[in-house]
């Protein structure tokens, strides 16, 4: 399930050239603590099912580890999922925005006119999972780094030409 970026959040006439959420990458942790959690509470549970302990304890106790196994999945697994899902990075032929955040968010918008380099950034491992760390540098700022954008070369050679065609420059790549 990938959420779509809101079309209000775009000007008038402003078109949507690429939008993308980190990459899966991220989520791998996530999912790891997700099996090993459950995986640890069934065996726990089917521990304590199996004792001849009180029924009323049994249920205490099996009660007791579903409430741990909650807190440790929905902080170390739905967490990140939910700032997996709600970050943003966006090309438009205006600006290049990112926002993130699930209850307090923050975002920084370029204008692309403001653009004077364009890289990217991957290692073995990001060749392979097809994803990379994009670095865009402006005038006013330290360069920005943007890591984990998945196809991160074709979001570099799109921004590459959105930034020459706002330009409006004879050199512009076709």
């Amino acid at each position: 399930m990938i959420v779509r970026y809101p079309d209000s959040v775009l000007a008038d006439d402003e078109q949507l050239v690429v939008h993308r959420h980190p990459h899966w990458k991220r989520l791998i942790p996530a999912v790891v603590i997700f099996i090993l959690t459950s995986g640890l509470a069934s065996f726990a549970a089917a521990v304590v099912t199996a004792t001849t302990w009180d029924p009323a304890a049994k249920h205490v106790i099996c009660g007791v580890i579903g409430a741990i196994w909650l807190v440790v999945v929905g902080w170390l697994t739905l967490g990140p999922f939910l700032n997996w899902l709600t970050t943003h990075f966006v090309v438009t032929d205006r600006r290049v925005m990112f926002r993130q955040g699930v209850l307090t968010r923050s975002g920084i918008d370029i204008p692309l006119a403001r653009i004077e380099h364009v890289e990217f950034r991957h290692g073995i491992v990001d060749r392979l999972l097809r994803t990379g760390t994009l670095t865009i540098e402006t005038a006013a700022q330290d360069p920005l780094e943007f890591s984990d954008i998945p196809r991160v070369r074709q979001v570099h050679t799109l921004l590459y030409h959105e930034v020459f065609d706002t330009l409006g420059s004879e050199d512009s790549p076709s």
